[in-house]
């Protein structure tokens, strides 16, 4: 006898149903339990098989079957496969998506490099709603605290610092306790400069505190962001279109620059921090305005874009110092509306698509 649909599905019926109640089970109980709309004798010979088969027993002779080791054996062992099946089905989703995601990126860049004729760079989008699980303020000395800052994901930055004033006790509990009450729960997209504010004059005189602490999680929310940072760059040979560029060693250190992409993470952190002191919408960097010491040559416009749920990215043009920039930020705020409505639909495509002539992209 094989162990064929029906009786799996009898079998996994008869363990369900005896792990709920622990009572034997009989075929009208099946016959209720399951939607094979099989009638009780052929459950009978079903349950005879699999009793035959060993994977079910008769505790009495007029009692329904219990499972015996071996049937136990086998649900498991299906429940562990099921299990495995869906995690692997759900991590070739993901991978899926990723490279639809990163696909995206690259067109995306690809054409905004086309219509400018310049240099440009976009970053994948990053998680920023890392959220402030805990504070905790130490006194060491009466001029002196340990700061201690846990984020989510139980990522834990501590901090000594000097004071200007002297602190007691009492305050450094006052302080942990406006803090937390005020932080807690709060990413550093939702620590805005009214907050800050409002933080800073509770403290009074330590306001110097509330300034080590944000600065802090700042920090290392940032460092958990920037890790693993992904740039894509298309257009770099457009730069020998621009003959204040085009020096030899200029254009091959601006390249290898672009190239290498290290500098270019400096502009999206940049960015960021601009944004954090509230100075929203696109950025521009002339000349020695630049963080790159080898893109002081260049003008490099950027923007931020958001895909919600905490999902920020930049996108950046790079190109001499003569550079349309009406024509630049107009294309950056063009594609800034685009890429949530791009990605939302990427997100929702079941099929994939064949790929594309990669370009310049790297």
């Amino acid at each position: 006898m094989e162990m064929d649909g029906r009786k799996r599905k009898i079998l996994d019926a008869i363990i369900r149903n005896y792990l709920e109640t622990g009572e034997p089970v009989g075929s009208r109980t099946i016959s209720r339990y399951t939607d094979l709309h099989l009638s009780s004798a052929t459950i009978r010979n079903e349950m005879s098989d699999l009793e035959e088969m060993g994977y079910i027993v008769q505790p009495h002779t007029s009692a329904g079957r219990i499972p015996t080791d071996k049937g136990y054996r086998l649900y498991v062992n299906s429940i562990v496969e099921q299990k495995t099946q869906h995690a692997e089905a759900m991590n070739s989703l993901m991978i899926y998506r990723t490279t639809r995601l990163e696909e995206m990126l690259k067109q995306v860049v690809r054409i905004l490099a086309s219509q400018t004729q310049y240099t440009t760079m976009i970053s994948a989008p990053s998680y920023r709603g890392n959220k402030v699980k805990f504070i905790q303020l130490t006194r060491i000395t009466s001029r002196q605290l340990l700061n201690v800052v846990v984020i989510e994901g139980n990522i834990v930055k501590n901090h000594l610092f000097d004071l200007t004033e002297d602190i007691d006790e009492e305050t450094v509990g006052r302080l942990n306790f406006l803090l937390n009450s005020r932080l807690n729960g709060l990413t550093l997209m939702d620590i805005n400069l009214g907050l800050i504010s409002n933080i800073k004059e509770e403290a009074g005189v330590h306001a110097d505190v509330v300034s080590d602490v944000l600065d802090t999680i700042a920090e290392v929310i940032r460092a958990e962001t920037d890790e693993n940072m992904e740039i894509y760059t298309s257009g770099a040979n457009n730069i020998f279109r621009y003959p204040e560029l085009a020096d030899s060693s200029k254009a091959q250190l601006l390249i290898s620059t672009i190239e290498e992409k290290s500098g270019l993470a400096d502009f999206v952190k940049e960015t960021r921090e601009r944004e954090s002191q509230g100075e929203t919408g696109i950025q521009v960097y002339i000349g020695d305005e630049s963080p790159v010491e080898e893109m002081k040559d260049c003008s490099v416009v950027t923007a931020s874009y958001d895909l919600g749920d905490g999902l920020t990215g930049t996108i950046g043009i790079i190109g001499p110092k003569r550079m349309d920039y009406e024509k630049a930020m107009r294309n950056l705020k063009e594609v800034k509306k685009s890429l949530n409505n791009i990605f939302g639909s990427v997100r929702m495509e079941d099929e994939p698509t064949g790929p594309g002539d990669p370009g310049d992209v790297g």
